[in-house]
């Protein structure tokens, strides 16, 4: 079950928020389209929302070529749509990764204006690609903390799965390794307050691919650690800082709280495009605040006074001190991650 696919004329996109009840796939003809769904969360995932994005582009130029006018006029209204999408996830690093390294293409063709179509068709395609291989790659290296026995009961929080990307997932990812290699006895999952990204997608995900799973609230994750049920925590990244600061879904900077408190390693898992090499510290992180309904109601039943002030941050950020390793595509990152992670910038600018 593919989260984002292009067939040359749409981005077709599985709604999320209507799993796991009913299986949707919107066909986005239009730029403003694919801006609604990541905003609204029909598509979410930091590698998925970047990969998305890019195809997203590809609409929003030809929105600006059919409409006409010289090089200089289309290429500006394109840039001016690209701002928007920008803005629909101010945390998530990937979608400015992704939107930037389409920018930098544009900015760098030489051609003819009716030929960029085709160079941002195959820039989208590769970002598409890429995200994959490095999935694969992230669990292939992950799968190597999980060595040492054959029974490993792993907490994750929120989703970072097959739908959170455009493979098989970065936290999910190293855990289909692990069970593949017949190491994993167990995932226990978060259901992932206001949203429950972790009951409808990640204990959905594990359910379809015959992974023993068991749901928890979030607010039982300390009780599962104190009886001895859980021997490491795996989650996802939207963005990774050069200290190792890590943004993450709500309620990730508690989970990593509790497991240091239990001495159980707390692993992140993410691609390069995560990682925000212009960022030293977590406190400059952008925290996207989200509408107050997502806690007042669920799925259009009240929950709460509807009159109430509510709190309600997409993200929190886990410091660098509570982070055991972060696994990406080159390898397992370590302490002290200020070094560890400019190795890894410095690989991939060669």
């Amino acid at each position: 079950m593919k989260s984002i696919e292009w067939n040359g004329t749409e981005v077709i996109i599985l709604d999320q928020t209507k799993l796991p009840t009913s299986v949707e796939y919107l066909h986005c003809t239009d730029w403003r389209q694919v801006a609604e769904a990541i905003k609204m969360l029909r598509i979410r995932g930091a590698p998925a929302i970047g990969v998305s994005a890019a195809y997203g582009l590809i609409l929003a130029f030809r929105e600006s070529f059919h409409r006409g006018g010289s090089s200089v006029e289309i290429l500006t209204e394109f840039r001016a749509f690209a701002e928007t999408l920008r803005q629909t996830r101010p945390t998530a690093v990937n979608l400015m990764w992704a939107i930037d390294r389409v920018l930098q293409v544009v900015d760098t063709f030489t051609g003819e204006i009716n030929e960029l179509d085709e160079i941002l068709v195959k820039e989208a395609i590769a970002i598409d690609t890429e995200d994959v291989a490095l999935n694969v790659s992230m669990a292939k290296h992950g799968a190597t903390l999980f060595q040492d026995k054959e029974n490993y009961r792993i907490l994750t929080h929120c989703n970072a799965g097959a739908l959170a990307t455009a493979g098989i997932g970065t936290a999910l990812g190293v855990i289909r390794e692990v069970h593949a290699q017949g190491r994993l006895e167990r995932v226990y999952a978060d259901e992932t307050r206001p949203l429950l990204q972790g009951s409808r997608l990640t204990a959905f995900e594990l359910h379809q691919d015959g992974i023993p799973v068991t749901l928890q609230t979030d607010n039982m994750a300390g009780y599962a650690m104190q009886q001895g049920l859980i021997d490491a925590v795996i989650v996802g990244a939207d963005r990774i800082t050069l200290e190792g600061d890590v943004a993450n879904k709500i309620g990730t900077y508690s989970v990593a709280v509790l497991a240091k408190h239990h001495n159980i390693p707390f692993y992140v898992a993410a691609p390069y495009s995560t990682f925000d090499f212009s960022m030293e510290t977590g406190n400059n992180i952008p925290i996207e605040m989200r509408n107050p309904q997502e806690v007042l109601q669920f799925q259009g039943v009240p929950s709460a006074p509807q009159d109430i002030e509510v709190l309600n941050p997409a993200f929190d950020v886990t410091p660098h001190e509570l982070v055991t390793a972060i696994i990406t595509e080159e390898g397992v990152l370590r302490p002290p991650f200020i070094d560890s992670i400019r190795g890894l910038q410095e690989k991939k600018m060669k």
